[in-house]
């Protein structure tokens, strides 16, 4: 077995030859033997996860300053010898530890198994044949193909003779990409921009030079403007509770009720008021979101840009491969006088490749008639296609002839290298223009004649037809106010043709221009740019500067790239979506990654997003109002009645039965509008206040007939009143679901059923008086008729609340079938 040995940084300065014999390997790569027992001695190559210890993660559930409330009202029980209160509390901590920590841990399972699926590969020479594998499982000696777009898997030393440019920028700093040659060394983490060539690896994992940037992009823990917003209710309504119960406080000592009994119960309020259950609430709901979309070929890499996807107003397209099917055909070419057109094709194909699996390169060789024209030609020098120089290029040797060099590509590109540019350009312009005219794309090819001069050949007519549910699709996303704004590196023409085919519309700019735009007309460019339907001859950097001129103009902004060029738009944008089969590169600067080609998936996606954000805002409201409800209740029956509505027990028994039903919201039933998603704080806050004071007057006016009318006594009535805000309370969960009628969704069974079971749990309590006077099933009946009247009344008054605060009407009459 290979002995585990220190990767040295001069490993990069030995010559090819001594590193060969070192790592005891050959240009024929490992056996998959000794692949194996390598990679038993020097591990996967990647960096070592410090993994928190489950225990660890269950007992951080108990420390904090909501958990520090609980048990400090605990401990204050317990002092007081209210043992009742005391196992309580007790259970309520521990049911919020175990909730917590078993929806987090499902979370991350779930998110670990998605971003699995995202495992880079690598090019691999096992036993002289070349293979896909992970590239966790590379080792020192593997032979690597790395090319256009890859992340470099590991630290790797370049055995071509071509040279690649790499973008080191990630791992160095360096904005420009850097040349690396035959015998030089390529580090693990960098991309490569231009170029392809063969590598043998010789560091990995933590031993590699930049071991501690192995991962081109970190998931950053940030906050999403959707969570930071309900973070900050949370906030407000921890403040709200933290000063009503100053003024309890503050009133029981004036009275001289006994203080460790007063503190006792404000710290228990307080804690039925904090929304214990918001953040798990939050990562259940996004995680279910997430699952969902994987099984409809969505990988989401950073959670968050699912709700980003609910406020996308617009998205910036790719049109190859997204908007069309990316299947190119051959058409019949234009040939220069005195070429024949079957020549046109067979020098186009000599430059190409059929394993690099290029769509442009395989419908040229689809277009050959004969596979006779290959015979006794061999290509000894083959340069691939890069963004830049935009076309390809092979030396190509005849037995007993002279070599010939073959080039095809852009064809401007192609005819300023040729030396009968001026007598031919005429012509093939106007075949450009015609193919154009036509929805073609067209390919300049040329061949260098016995003196080594470039003569231009011909064009070859390339289609790519829009995908069957493109047109659709667009219309779709109209209608739920996303703009859809289609990029293309093709010409003008071809742009407007397939636009127009598309439904999308014809004003598509002509990107070249944006770099020649002077100062004093750049906001004339900038709203172009915005009116725009579409864009022609992008170059990557013409891609930044339109996602960041539509940012600065107000818009959220999707971004769909593949290439490792597209990178930099991808990170710009607030939602970065890499199409099917995009690169390494691509993959890791976007938030999404597609596994299905089309734009239909990412339909679904803002579909969900939406529906995420609808389950999001109805906890909100159903949070707010419960705690306004709860909060002034108790302080305006201490201030008024010297009374406690219900005692402290009670208090922790609502706490602990909401929060285990409030978790099923995430798998509700919801509609989703058909606009980008906008927070509206006035409205939220004025509704949830709204219905807060709505739920006091109910409260108070079971208060009235307890008392006075039927001069119960005050423990009854803290059972009565327990039990109506406890069957009131989950009610409410079904008023602020809906912004139409509570009828107008359907609930989710899980839903449905969770309120259910824990009402029947809460009326048992009452009925049989655990922990509290007991009611009995005919005053049990009564509160439950009680609640649904008011329920009715609830339901009412938030329908007025909404026409008041949405001028708009209801959301639901744009809202599509739920899921």
């Amino acid at each position: 077995m290979q002995k585990k040995k220190e990767n040295s940084h001069n490993d990069k300065t030995v010559s090819l030859e001594d590193l060969q014999t070192q790592l005891d390997t050959s240009p024929e790569g490992l056996s998959n033997e000794e692949a194996q027992a390598r990679l038993e001695s020097y591990g996967y190559n990647e960096l070592a996860e410090k993994k928190e210890r489950p225990i660890l993660k269950f007992l951080s559930y108990f420390w904090g300053p909501i958990p520090w409330m609980i048990e400090a009202a605990a401990l204050l029980s317990g002092l007081i010898r209210h043992w009742p209160d005391f196992f309580i509390i007790v259970i309520l901590l521990l049911a919020n530890a175990v909730i917590g920590f078993w929806e987090e841990f499902q979370a991350g399972n779930a998110i670990a198994a998605l971003k699995a699926k995202l495992a880079l590969k690598a090019r691999v020479k096992r036993a002289g044949k070349w293979t896909s594998q992970p590239s966790r499982n590379l080792v020192p000696g593997d032979i690597i193909r790395i090319r256009l777009g890859d992340v470099v898997p590991a630290d790797a030393r370049l055995m071509s003779e071509m040279s690649v440019e790499v973008d080191q920028s990630a791992l160095t700093g360096e904005s420009l990409p850097v040349k690396r040659q035959m015998g030089q060394a390529v580090f693990s983490g960098s991309v490569i921009r231009k170029g392809e060539a063969q590598a043998i690896v010789y560091a990995t994992g933590t031993k590699s030079y930049f071991g501690k940037t192995a991962q081109l992009v970190q998931e950053a823990k940030t906050v999403s403007h959707f969570q930071g917003a309900v973070l900050k209710i949370g906030n407000y309504l921890i403040i709200l509770a933290i000063v009503l119960v100053a003024v309890i406080l503050t009133v029981a000592l004036f009275r001289g009720d006994p203080m460790t009994e007063a503190l006792q119960f404000a710290l228990v309020l307080t804690v039925a008021a904090i929304p214990v259950a918001l953040p798990t609430v939050l990562s259940v709901t996004m995680a279910v979101g997430a699952r969902l979309l994987s099984a409809k070929e969505t990988i989401v890499s950073r959670l968050v840009a699912i709700e980003e996807l609910s406020g996308m107003d617009i998205l910036c397209s790719d049109k190859t491969g997204t908007l069309t099917k990316n299947e190119l055909t051959l058409g019949d070419p234009f040939a220069v006088d005195g070429v024949d057109p079957g020549q046109v094709i067979e020098s186009a194909a000599l430059c190409s490749k059929a394993e690099n699996q290029d769509t442009i390169d395989l419908a040229v060789l689809n277009g050959v008639k004969s596979e006779a024209v290959f015979k006794d030609k061999t290509v000894d020098h083959f340069i691939p296609f890069d963004p830049v120089g935009k076309r390809t290029q092979a030396r190509v040797r005849i037995t007993g002839k002279t070599p010939f060099k073959v080039t095809k590509g852009a064809p401007q590109v192609v005819l300023d290298l040729c030396d009968n540019k001026n007598t031919v350009k005429t012509a093939v312009e106007t075949a450009i223009n015609e193919f154009a005219g036509r929805g073609f794309r067209s390919l300049g090819v040329a061949r260098t004649d016995d003196r080594d001069r470039w003569q231009f050949l011909g064009v070859l007519p390339l289609f790519d037809p829009p995908r069957n549910d493109s047109k659709e699709t667009i219309a779709t996303a109209k209608k739920m106010g996303v703009g859809i704004k289609m990029i293309t590196g093709d010409q003008l023409a071809i742009g407007r043709e397939t636009a127009k085919q598309l439904g999308m519309g014809t004003r598509i700019l002509d990107a070249e221009g944006f770099s020649g735009t002077r100062y004093h007309e750049s906001g004339r460019m900038d709203q172009s740019i915005e009116d725009a339907d579409g864009f022609a001859q992008v170059f990557p950097e013409h891609k930044f500067h339109i996602v960041e001129i539509l940012q600065k103009h107000g818009h959220i902004v999707g971004m769909t790239g593949d290439g490792v060029n597209d990178a930099p738009a991808l990170k710009k944008a607030d939602c970065g979506i890499a199409v099917s089969g995009a690169t390494d590169a691509a993959r890791a600067a976007a938030s999404m990654v597609l596994l299905a080609p089309g734009l239909s998936v990412i339909i679904d996606a803002i579909k969900e997003s939406r529906k995420i954000f609808q389950r999001m805002t109805s906890y909100t409201i159903y949070r707010m109002a419960e705690t306004i409800r709860v909060l002034l209740l108790m302080t305006l029956s201490i201030l008024a009645f010297n009374f406690y509505p219900v005692t402290a027990v009670m208090i922790v028994l609502l706490a602990l039965l909401n929060d285990g039903a409030i978790l099923s919201i995430a798998y509700d039933n919801v509609h989703y509008a058909d606009k980008p998603e906008a927070w509206n704080m006035p409205r939220v806050l004025g509704i949830a206040t709204i219905l807060g004071i709505t739920g006091v007057i109910a409260s108070f006016g079971l208060f009235y007939i307890g008392e006075r009318l039927f001069h119960l006594n005050r423990d009854f009535i803290q059972s009565l009143m327990y039990l109506k805000l406890s069957v009131a309370g989950h009610l409410m969960i079904f008023v602020t679901r809906t912004r139409g009628p509570f009828w107008s969704i359907r609930p989710a069974k899980i839903l449905f059923f969770a309120v259910v079971g824990t009402q029947i749990l809460a009326t048992l309590i009452a009925v049989y008086g655990i922990f509290m006077a007991p009611l009995g099933w005919g005053w049990a009946l009564a509160v439950w008729g009680y609640a649904l009247v008011w329920f009715l009344i609830n339901d009412a008054v938030k329908l007025t609340a909404y026409r008041v605060f949405d001028s708009t009407g209801l959301p639901e009459r744009r809202a599509h079938n739920h899921r």
